[in-house]
């Protein structure tokens, strides 16, 4: 398929970006995305200075590292915030560019947001249904958890849009505006957000299957980005997937504080690469069925 084929979603979405595509300013702009996304976590780290005290500063900051209390998760999605306004910046002072053609048009970003996660709701409630020998356990009182749900959702949208603004909207806006290649605006951004992934001092030997499993992450949602020529389908996608792994069940260690369930597996333990296989296939399957689903609803 030629997306950048003159008059496709994809071409048009690209054009804004066409007015500025310098290499040098695609690099100056990556260093601005980091320096505003590492002032939102001093932000953050400030406000928890100010709030919690000098005596309490080091056990919130604790929990927020971890993120495997309710407030501590909070406050690491909303360290997120940062990474969604660099790109917003970085577009308008770099490329002199409107902040909205980051995102695309908005009813079909709106849209296709929704598409996603309506199907994305119907394969992940099916893929629950396929026999496994996890048992899940509570983790959080389901009052707690209803409590701190509005914000946690909030929180989940604010992550899921940041790395799509960043890695779809931006890096692979950018990059399609001055190469023509499928693998460099595809596939460069897709490695780069599954290698960010990469944390064998938790995972171990499993951290190439994450990093694996988040690549074809990438990739899928970068085609949803190119077919529709707007971010709705892919952060549909994206927020779907990541409700269910913060919010629904989680595994036991780092980002479970939000879970109202928790899965007993060790995250380094050879005995999940079978789920991390299964996910990618239901990851797949799920992708397909939203490609299907705008391609109706254009």
């Amino acid at each position: 398929m030629q997306y950048l084929a003159p008059g496709n979603a994809f071409d048009d979405y690209v054009e804004p970006a066409r007015s500025k595509p310098e290499l040098w300013r695609v690099l100056f702009g990556i260093v601005i995305i980091a320096a505003v996304y590492a002032l939102g976590i001093a932000l953050v780290f400030g406000g928890i200075a100010v709030i919690a005290g000098p005596g309490n500063f080091e056990l919130w900051a604790s929990e927020m590292i971890e993120a495997t209390g309710p407030t501590g998760t909070l406050l690491l999605l909303a360290t997120f915030v940062g990474m969604a306004l660099g790109p917003m910046v970085a577009a308008a002072a770099i490329h002199g560019r409107r902040i909205a053609s980051l995102f695309g048009p908005l009813p079909r970003t709106v849209r296709h947001f929704l598409i996603a996660l309506v199907v994305c709701a119907a394969s992940y409630s099916l893929s629950f249904l396929l026999p496994n020998d996890v048992q899940l356990q509570p983790n959080l009182d389901r009052a707690l958890w209803l409590s701190f749900l509005p914000l946690a959702l909030v929180g989940v949208l604010v992550q899921t849009g940041s790395e799509e603004i960043l890695f779809r909207g931006y890096i692979q806006q950018q990059l399609a505006a001055r190469f023509r290649a499928t693998w460099v605006w595809m596939v460069l951004p897709a490695v780069l957000f599954g290698s960010l992934h990469w944390q064998p001092a938790i995972m171990g030997d499993n951290a190439i299957y994450i990093v694996a499993a988040a690549t074809l992450f990438g990739l899928l949602a970068a085609d949803l980005t190119a077919k529709t020529g707007s971010l709705g389908a892919a952060w549909g996608f994206h927020f779907a997937n990541n409700t269910v792994a913060i919010l629904v069940v989680a595994m036991d260690g780092p980002l479970s504080g939000l879970a109202l369930y928790s899965a007993p597996l060790d995250v380094a333990s050879a005995d999940i690469r079978p789920l991390i296989l299964l996910d990618m296939g239901t990851t797949f399957v799920t992708w397909i069925l939203i490609r299907l689903a705008v391609t109706r609803v254009p």
